[in-house]
Formats: C-alpha cells, structure tokens, sequence
C-alpha cells in the first residue's frame, strides 16, 4: 500500500471508491459523492491534505481535511474517509488517517474534527470536542463529534466548530 497525495488523475476512482464505501439501495448517489464534489469545488478544499491509498496500482481509499473554524480561528474537518468495500478491514483506513494527521501536523494546524465512532477514531488519540470546549454544529452528535490535537494547538482554541459550508448541505 502507497499512501500520496491525490492527483487530478484520481478523481474519478475517488469519486468511485467513495461511492462504493457509502452505497446504499435507496441512494442512487450517496451524498458523500455529492459532498466531496462539492468541498473541491470550494474555497475550503486543501489539496495537501486529500490523500489516497494505493494498492496494486489502484485507488483503494481517500481521506480529506478542509478548512474548518473553531470560534472563528482555522482548524481542520476530517471527512469523509472512504475505502473500498474489498479492502476494508485491511488498515486501509488507518494508513490513510495516520497518514493525513501527520500532514496536518507538518502545516502546523492545531487541531483535526470529525463526525465518527468514538471506538475507532479513538485509536488516533481523538476525544470528545465538548472536553476541549468545543461545541459540535449539532448539539445532538454528543461523544461522536470528536477533535485530535496536534503540536500547534493551544487550550485557549475554544467555541463552536464550523465545517466548510459544503457540510452544511449534507
């Protein structure tokens, strides 16, 4: 497995592999497809943090980081993070998470938030925001909006989470 930087070449495997990690049979187009068009085509996409997994030659997975805010300073939002049905449960994923913190930590971005289940993210020393005071975009999300600290973040980065307003339209 190969861990890089999506080029323009890859868009369309990641629009498929995205497709496939989030199909369902009442969604032609599952709205992860329709979001991350919408993020490359905003202000907020970051193309250093969108990066594939390559296996055998071939997109097996994607992760992206686009611009965020906590109350009102730039931070970063994870998501979404796909892989391949064939590939999944093969660390994947957690190359591509591994691989993607480590980016945002090297540009010096103080934090990382997502939308997820606290058992697997929580592997990547990510917790729940409100310990932080950070306050979700949906109070409802509880435990499951999380953020993962990096060397630049200071304990004063307090508030409500933004994502980039593609998010919003989910």
């Amino acid at each position: 497995m190969y861990v890089r930087r999506e080029s323009p070449q890859d868009v369309a495997a990641v629009r498929a592999v995205t497709a496939a990690a989030f199909a369902a049979p009442d969604r032609p187009v599952p709205a992860e497809v329709t979001l991350l068009d919408a993020l490359r085509d905003s202000k907020e996409w970051l193309p250093r943090l969108s990066l594939v997994a390559a296996v055998d030659g071939e997109v097996a997975g994607h992760v992206v980081c686009t611009r965020g805010h906590v109350g009102g300073a730039p931070v970063l939002g994870l998501g979404p993070l796909s892989v391949t049905p064939g590939r999944q449960r093969q660390g994947v994923g957690l190359a591509l998470v591994h691989a993607v913190l480590g980016a945002a930590d090297a540009l010096e971005e103080p934090l990382v938030a997502l939308l997820g289940s606290p058992a697997y993210y929580g592997r990547f020393g990510f917790r729940a925001a409100a310990d932080l005071g950070i306050a979700a975009p949906d109070p409802a999300w509880g435990a499951y909006f999380q953020v993962r600290t990096l060397n630049a973040y200071d304990a004063g980065l307090t508030g409500a989470f933004a994502y980039a307003p593609p998010f919003d339209a989910v």
